[in-house]
């Protein structure tokens, strides 16, 4: 009984990432990190967003083999089942329902400003499909489900929360109290990991150039390169300034690796040249990540498990996602079985 009041005091964070391959650290240090610290302070929901995935043909096998891979990491990374909720979004039915009820009450004009479907749409352009136009109201659904009070989000998702909030308030004032306004929470550690050729980009493995980021898959040795590769400038000193994007950016990334500060750090390798800096940088990261490659490794190797710990988490979540379903269901008249 205890246990259970405590639990009831947390507040309720909801937050998904999509399957499409091995992570990045932009990846980790920007979102999978932050997954693990706030599953000590709140009630964390947590899911692989592959519905949201097939809005781009997808391989069938390659999807499920994608899906486990990501649930593995995670794990490895930190994500405590006992502390928190994790599956795969499409084990639970009520995110595709939910999110036909909030179609309906999403306005065409919301959708189509959305940046990223612009973004898609220009990638993708053989394939512009309905999915792809409306996933915002999916994505919302994914929030408004599980009632969360706060949603963790990058500058690149604020739209996205904007149009959640704002299609909950207009259900609520059409039909009654029903869902709850997400807030959004911006982690106090979170690092916003840039292209290590060009920094004034965000960290992406859908850069052509293999040399713009890391994967959590390379070793020591191609860690190490990439860094040194790393695009600077001519000057030699390292010093944290807005103008010299490229080494305040392997500084974050170092801080976020090491834990220290950036004066402390400039005061490191004061004297120092670009290429000490920079071997320190991919050494840093390297020295990071092993720990949860070899966990990753020892996971990916036992499916059974993981499938077992998606299917028991997604039990988890089908008793929240259902008390919603039900309330919305009877507020808009729609019958249940």
């Amino acid at each position: 009984m205890e246990q259970q009041t405590i639990t009831q005091r947390k507040q309720r964070v909801f937050s998904a990432i999509q399957p499409s391959g091995v992570p990045t650290l932009g990846n980790y240090l920007g979102a999978i990190r932050n997954f693990v610290a706030m599953q000590e302070e709140f009630e964390c929901v947590y899911s692989t967003a592959n519905l949201h995935a097939i809005t781009v043909r997808q391989e069938p096998a390659k999807l499920r083999a994608a899906s486990h891979e990501l649930y593995a990491w995670l794990l490895a990374s930190g994500l405590d089942l006992e502390k928190c909720i994790f599956f795969h979004q499409s084990m639970v039915y009520a995110h595709a329902e939910l999110a036909w009820v909030l179609n309906c009450n999403t306005q065409f004009g919301e959708l189509s400003r959305m940046t990223q479907f612009k973004d898609k749409s220009a990638k993708h352009a053989d394939n512009i499909n309905a999915g792809l136009f409306t996933y915002p109201a999916l994505m919302a659904a994914d929030i408004l489900l599980y009632q969360a009070n706060f949603v963790p989000i990058g500058d690149d998702q604020k739209q996205h929360l904007e149009l959640t909030r704002d299609v909950a308030e207009r259900f609520n004032n059409i039909y009654g109290k029903t869902f709850t306004i997400p807030e959004p929470y911006i982690p106090k550690t979170a690092a916003r990991v840039m292209n290590l050729q060009d920094p004034a980009q965000k960290m992406s493995k859908s850069d052509p150039n293999q040399r713009s980021f890391i994967l959590l898959t390379d070793t020591p040795e191609q860690i190490i390169k990439k860094f040194r590769s790393a695009v600077t400038d001519s000057d030699s000193e390292v010093r944290y300034a807005p103008e010299k994007a490229g080494i305040k950016n392997l500084i974050e990334i170092y801080a976020a690796c090491t834990g220290k500060a950036i004066p402390a750090i400039e005061a490191e390798f004061e004297g120092k040249g670009y290429g000490d800096f920079k071997t320190a940088v991919g050494e840093a990261v390297a020295a990071l990540l092993k720990p949860i490659q070899e966990k990753q490794k020892e996971l990916i190797a036992d499916k059974k498990y993981l499938e077992e710990c998606a299917k028991a988490n997604a039990e988890k979540a089908v008793r929240i996602a259902k008390r919603t379903m039900e309330k919305v269901y009877k507020k808009v008249g729609l019958l249940r079985f």
